[in-house]
């Protein structure tokens, strides 16, 4: 599976934006997904996570009812939907896959694929 994630950019705090991370194969829906980020001199944090059909997701508490994941498995594409940014949430932004259909709070040495990144930026 190749990934390739996209949509970052620079919002003012409170803006929003949608990420997109469209995948290559014909297996995508087998596939659990999730976002992750890494702020300058942090590690890589987990963001969401998503299951093959898109009914099971799971959110690191710092977005949590700002951030949606969401996928569809017809455009072998995933996206994640962020409202309500903050300066904090400036980071490079990861698409990742994983081998099997369930998903849960992933750790990204667990993840079978990744995407390059995709700089998002948030103005105070």
């Amino acid at each position: 599976v190749q990934l390739q994630a996209s949509g970052g950019g620079l919002v003012q705090a409170g803006g929003s934006l949608r990420l997109s991370c469209a995948a290559s194969g014909r297996t995508f829906s087998s596939y659990a997904m999730g976002w992750f980020r890494q702020a300058p001199g942090k590690e890589r944090e987990f963001v969401a996570s998503i299951n093959w059909s898109g009914d099971s997701t799971y959110y690191a508490d710092s977005v949590k009812g700002r951030f949606t994941i969401s996928r569809d498995n017809a455009k072998n594409t995933m996206y994640l939907q962020m409202n309500s940014l903050k300066p904090e949430d400036t980071a490079v932004y990861y698409c990742a896959a994983v081998n099997q259909p369930i998903a849960t709070v992933f750790v990204d040495y667990g993840m079978d694929y990744w995407g390059k990144g995709t700089q998002v930026t948030v103005s105070s």
